[in-house]
Parts: C-alpha cells; sequence; structure tokens
C-alpha cells in the first residue's frame, strides 16, 4: 500500500485521459451561466459532480457518455477551450503528473462557428499556459468519432499540427459496430506519414477489435484493451498462457491504455479486483494506467494507482514499471523519453534508498 502523499508527488506518466471528460464541475457551471446554457441538471458545484459520476456508472458505455452532452455544450468558444484546457494542465500538474497525453475530437467543437484549426490552436495555447512553471508537459492526440465519417479530415488536421503539440491520432466513441477497419483510410494516411497510431479497441467488444488495430489499421497502443483477457488461458495446472493475439501484442511490445475505474464504470468490469490490469503485467505485457476521464469517474491518476494497490497488493516495483511502460510507450521522440525516464529512475532510486532507511 502506497503512503497517499507520496503517491501524489510521485512523478508520474498519463497516455489516455479525454479533455471533454476531465472539466472542473465549477467551470462547467460558470461557463455555462455565461454563454446561457440551461439545460445543466444541477448549477451546484457538489451536486453536479455528483450528477457526473451517477450518471457515468450505470453499467453501460452508452449510458456513460451522456455527461458529455454538457461538457460539449460549453467548450464551443475560443475562450472556453483554453480555458478547460489551461486548468487540464493545472489539475495534472497537482497530480504529480510530468507527461500527459490528452486527447479529444475537434469535430464535436464547431457548433458555433469555430474552423478545426481555432479548435486545435486554443487547446495547445491553453496546454500551454497552464503548464507554465509546473513541470507538466502536456501534448495532444486528435481524435475522430467513429461513428462518423471525418477521419481522413482529421489525420490531415492532426499532421497539420504535427510539430505544434499534437502527436498523434486516435479514433473513440461507441465502440460496437465500429470495427477500426470502417477507417481504414485515414490510418494509411497516419502510415503513410509515421504518424502515431493508439485505438479504442476491446473497451466493451471482444478481441477481433483489437487484432484489427494492430494487424491492419498501425496503432502501437490500444485504448483500454479489455477484450484481449478473451485470448489469455488457463491450462490444467491453473496456468495462465497467451493465445496467438496476446502473443502478438507482447512480442510488438503494444501498450494498453488501461483505465480501471472508467471500466468498472461502464460495466466492463464488475470490480477493481476483478480487472485485468495486474494479470496483464505479471505475464510482460505492456499495461498502463490510465484515468479516462475524470469528471465522470470523479478520479485521477494518483487515486487510480492505489485503488489498484489495495486490490493487487502493488507497491513501488509495480508503480515504477507502469510509469515506465507509459514512457516508453508515449509518442514522444526517443531523446525525450529518455529524459522522462530518467526523471522516474532516479526518483525511484531515492524512494528505494529511504525506505531501506
Amino acid at each position: 500500500m502506497f503512503d497517499t502523499k507520496i503517491l501524489r508527488s510521485a512523478p508520474k506518466v498519463l497516455l489516455h485521459d479525454h479533455l471533454d471528460g476531465g472539466l472542473r464541475p465549477a467551470t462547467v457551471i460558470d461557463i455555462a451561466r455565461r454563454i446561457g446554457y440551461r439545460k445543466l441538471p444541477s448549477y451546484v458545484e457538489g451536486e453536479l459532480a455528483s450528477w457526473m459520476v451517477a450518471t457515468a456508472s450505470r453499467g453501460n458505455l452508452e449510458l456513460y457518455l451522456e455527461g458529455f452532452t454538457h461538457t460539449l455544450s460549453v467548450m464551443q468558444t475560443r475562450e472556453s477551450l483554453f480555458r478547460v484546457a489551461a486548468e487540464c494542465a493545472e489539475d495534472l500538474a497537482s497530480d504529480g503528473i510530468i507527461y500527459a497525453e490528452i486527447r479529444f475530437a475537434p469535430e464535436l467543437h464547431l457548433r458555433d462557428g469555430l474552423t478545426t484549426d481555432m479548435v486545435l490552436d486554443s487547446v495547445l495555447a491553453g496546454f500551454a499556459a497552464g503548464s507554465e512553471g509546473t513541470g507538466i508537459r502536456v501534448q495532444l492526440l486528435v481524435c475522430a468519432i467513429r461513428s462518423h465519417a471525418r477521419s481522413k479530415e482529421m489525420v490531415e488536421l492532426a499532421l497539420r499540427f504535427r510539430n505544434k503539440g499534437v502527436v498523434g491520432f486516435d479514433i473513440a466513441g461507441s465502440e460496437i459496430g465500429y470495427p477500426p477497419i470502417g477507417h481504414q483510410e485515414a490510418f494509411n494516411l497516419a502510415i503513410d506519414n509515421d504518424f502515431p497510431i493508439t485505438i479504442h479497441a476491446g473497451e466493451v467488444g471482444g478481441s477481433e477489435y483489437i487484432e484489427q488495430a494492430v494487424t491492419k489499421c498501425g496503432a502501437t497502443r490500444i485504448g483500454h484493451g479489455l477484450g484481449l483477457r478473451d485470448n489469455i488461458f488457463k491450462n490444467s495446472d491453473g496456468e495462465h498462457y497467451l493465445g496467438s493475439l496476446a502473443s502478438l501484442i507482447l512480442e510488438k511490445k503494444i501498450s494498453l491504455e488501461m483505465c480501471p475505474t472508467s471500466n468498472v464504470h461502464i460495466g466492463a468490469v464488475r470490480s477493481i479486483d476483478e480487472h485485468p490490469i495486474d494479470s496483464f503485467l505479471r505475464l510482460g505485457l505492456c499495461a498502463t494506467i490510465n484515468t479516462d476521464n475524470r469528471l465522470m469517474s470523479q478520479t485521477n491518476l494518483s487515486e487510480e494507482i492505489e485503488m489498484c494497490s489495495l486490490a493487487f497488493g502493488w507497491h513501488w516495483d509495480q508503480f515504477h514499471m507502469l510509469m515506465e511502460n507509459a514512457a516508453n510507450s508515449s509518442f514522444l521522440p526517443s531523446d525525450q523519453k529518455l529524459e522522462i525516464l530518467s526523471i522516474l529512475s532516479q526518483w525511484h532510486s531515492n524512494q528505494t534508498v529511504n525506505e531501506e532507511n
């Protein structure tokens, strides 16, 4: 079990967090009042926070997504996007995060006349402002909505901002019925430009979408990846062994962006105790731990780690493995990964010495 104060201050890396799922309740209310948005379920901060998590934790991905109706409604101007992004960076830094890749879908922020370029300019400026002086670096992943038909356009957008803070491409949204290969043209464009790809796959579906993402669509990371458990088996002695897909994931060092609380909330697993993240780690798979949507799940990265430590008996060695996995799987250039890995390694060494003393 971790000391909460030490855990919160420990340097951490976050790879899977949605911008529109991490707003401060007070900010949602303030912007809603400023723009005359009258559809919030409550204009009291605590009540709105409780409504968000209650709405999200009903055991269904479609129901989980209902709360985004309200967050997206208050993220339609340059000012609001800048503010939300700046506060995102501040909140992550306060949780000890030194590097984060935050994702969102620019196509969902065009209702009031913004262009996709304006949307990205505002968010990236917000990240820069919120990061200043905090020790965190925040980069952006551009998502396309998998039930829409703008994925190629979103890759083109991401490539235009490639050297301005955008480091990768993803598809997100309702999973069932929208396989990765439905966006093959977009993924081919990313592959042709050597642009990093992560794909939401196996969040509520089985392993077939994960297989498509890896073998057809060029993904080097998988968002969630719970469906991979379908390809892990037990022999007569009760020992786990990997099927062909899981073996491929291991061989290629495909990273799994796991989000325990969110996975429980949508009903993909029944409890943290039953989440596969620990068994994946033990099998040598490159699992990482993430927040998904901090507002909807009322969580942060420290809390995710602490809950798993209680469930699985993790201590600092497991923490360091998770953070190293995340740093190595980031979409940063190699030299910048090494800088983060050095920070993580030095902290872990110091922590080990402190515990021995």
